[in-house]
C-alpha cells in the first residue's frame, strides 16, 4: 500500500475513550533548524536502573510505518554509556523487542516482514514503548497500552501512532501532535487531548507524542538524554551521523 494512503486509512481506526485528567502547562522553545520543540511540561530526568537492561516495546501490527519505529530503534540500540559496565554489552543500556497480538508474521509498509518477538500476553514490562502509525488497534493492545502508560518510564508515539494514544485513552487531558497532515481530523477525533500544531515533539511526565516520521528520532534521543544526559545523547546522534538539533529543548 501506498504510504500516504496507508496514513490517511490509520487514522479511521480507533475512538478516543477517556481515562485521564492531568493537564500540564504548555511551553515552548525555538529549534535550531526554525522547527517548535514543544513541551508540555519541563519533564523530568529519568534514573536508569545501575545495571542491567532497560526493556524497550516497539508496538508493531499491519502496516507499521517503517521509519515510525526504524529511527527510534537505531536511536537506542546505538545508545552506549562509558563505565556502565566492564564489556561492550554491557555498555549497550537498552533491550529492544517488538510486540504485537500474536508472534506471526505481519507486513510493515511496502512489505517488509517483521516476526514479533512477543505478544501482549507474554512481553516483559518495558521501560519505554514505541507506537508508530500502524493499523492495529486491537482491544488487547489498547489495554497493554493503559497498563504501559501506569508503569513505564515513557510512552511515546510517531506520527499516527499517536492516534492509536489516543484510541487507548492515555492521552485524555495532555498535549500531543501528530503528523501534520492529519491533525485537523486528529482534533476533530480527540478534542480532549491539547493538540500542538508546530511541534516536532511534545513531551508528558510520561506519555509524548512525535510528528511525524523522523521526528521520532528527536523524540527517541530526547529519551536517552532523560536517562543518561546531554553527552550520551549527543554522542549517539554523532555515531548515527544524525545532524538535526530538533530533539534539543
Amino acid at each position: 500500500m501506498e504510504r500516504r494512503e496507508f496514513l490517511r486509512q490509520s487514522v479511521a481506526f480507533g475512538a478516543a475513550a477517556p481515562l485521564l485528567k492531568t493537564i500540564f502547562a504548555p511551553g515552548e522553545v525555538e529549534g535550531s533548524l526554525g522547527t517548535r520543540a514543544s513541551r508540555a511540561m519541563v519533564v523530568r530526568a529519568i534514573k536508569p536502573p545501575p545495571q542491567g537492561k532497560i526493556n524497550v516495546a516497539f508496538v508493531l501490527t499491519e502496516n507499521a510505518n517503517v521509519m515510525d519505529f526504524a529511527g527510534p530503534w537505531e536511536v537506542f540500540q546505538d545508545a552506549h554509556v562509558e563505565g556502565r559496565g566492564s564489556s561492550m554489552e554491557d555498555m549497550m543500556p537498552f533491550a529492544l523487542c517488538t510486540v504485537s497480538d500474536k508472534t506471526e508474521m505481519i507486513h510493515a509498509t511496502s512489505g517488509l516482514k517483521i516476526i514479533p518477538d512477543f505478544t501482549f500476553e507474554n512481553a516483559p514490562p518495558p521501560r519505554v514503548v514505541v507506537v508508530p502509525a500502524q493499523a492495529g488497534r486491537s482491544q488487547a493492545m489498547l489495554s497493554w497500552l493503559r497498563n504501559a502508560s501506569k508503569n513505564c518510564d515513557v510512552l511515546m508515539s510517531v506520527c499516527t501512532g499517536a492516534f492509536v494514544l489516543g484510541a487507548a485513552g492515555v492521552l485524555s487531558g495532555k498535549n500531543a501532535t501528530t503528523h501534520h497532515d492529519y491533525q485537523d481530523e486528529f482534533a476533530k477525533r480527540f478534542p480532549d487531548v491539547k493538540l500542538q500544531r508546530s511541534a516536532r515533539f511534545v513531551e508528558n511526565e510520561v506519555v509524548s507524542t512525535a510528528g511525524g516520521l523522523t521526528s521520532g528520532i528527536d523524540l527517541a534521543l530526547h529519551v536517552v538524554e532523560r536517562y543518561f544526559g546531554r553527552k550520551v545523547a549527543e554522542q549517539t546522534a554523532a555515531y548515527m551521523e544524525y545532524q538535526s538539533k530538533g530533539w534539543m529543548t
